[in-house]
């Protein structure tokens, strides 16, 4: 497994995304493939470790696109690139295991968090349902039936301190039982605190929180 694919049907899209993500160390190295077939080839040549994926990629689609990647690497975790609007597509792609969402001008600082993040948990596995939930030794992936994916944080957003130092652990890679530690807190108080910031940001999972902190300056 090693670095990122970005799979766009936009040349500028595309060629701005590699750019972003060439200045995250933790993502080298950085392919770029314009459909389907030459991500799946990239794929077979060298599995790579995340693949940023248009959700309205040309030809066969977003959800066909995953099917075969997860076909000859089922340890990639994808992470579509959508918009508002997306709903049906992102609903779908994460039925079928996508990680969550970014949108396609996402900066150098979330891209980081994003991948500190992916790199710190596993891939949520295809066979396990939607609703269902993994608690691996390096952190938690939430349920997607208790925090609903949205296309965008809500305008305003106000989150206690609490809830603040446990984005900043979220945003370090660190795993709830760690961030409890570093707090003084039970685990599940942080699981609380987590589902609530989710629920806040409108976000799906760690990275989406993370990556809409990010953006609303939340954390830094």
């Amino acid at each position: 497994m090693a670095g990122v694919v970005v799979c766009h049907g936009s040349t500028t899209v595309r060629e701005r995304l590699v750019l972003t993500a060439l200045g995250v160390p933790s993502l080298a190295p950085v392919r770029a493939a314009a459909s389907v077939d030459e991500l799946v080839t990239l794929a077979r040549r060298m599995p790579p470790t995340i693949v940023l994926l248009d959700a309205h990629l040309g030809g066969v689609g977003p959800i066909e696109a995953i099917r075969r990647l997860r076909s000859v690497s089922g340890a990639t975790t994808v992470v579509l690139l959508a918009t508002p609007g997306d709903e049906v597509a992102l609903d779908r792609a994460i039925a079928i295991g996508a990680r969550g969402y970014l949108a396609p001008d996402v900066g150098r600082a979330e891209l980081s968090a994003v991948a500190a993040h992916v790199l710190a948990t596993p891939v949520l596995p295809a066979s396990v349902p939607v609703g269902a939930r993994t608690e691996p030794s390096t952190g938690v992936i939430e349920a997607l039936t208790e925090v609903p994916a949205q296309p965008h944080a809500p305008e305003t957003v106000s989150l206690t301190k609490r809830e603040i130092e446990v984005l900043i652990g979220m945003s370090n890679g660190r795993s709830n039982s760690q961030i409890g530690a570093e707090l003084f807190l039970s685990e599940d108080t942080v699981k609380t605190h987590a589902r609530r910031l989710f629920r806040k940001l409108g976000a799906a999972d760690r990275a989406q929180a993370v990556a809409i902190g990010l953006r609303r300056g939340l954390i830094r």
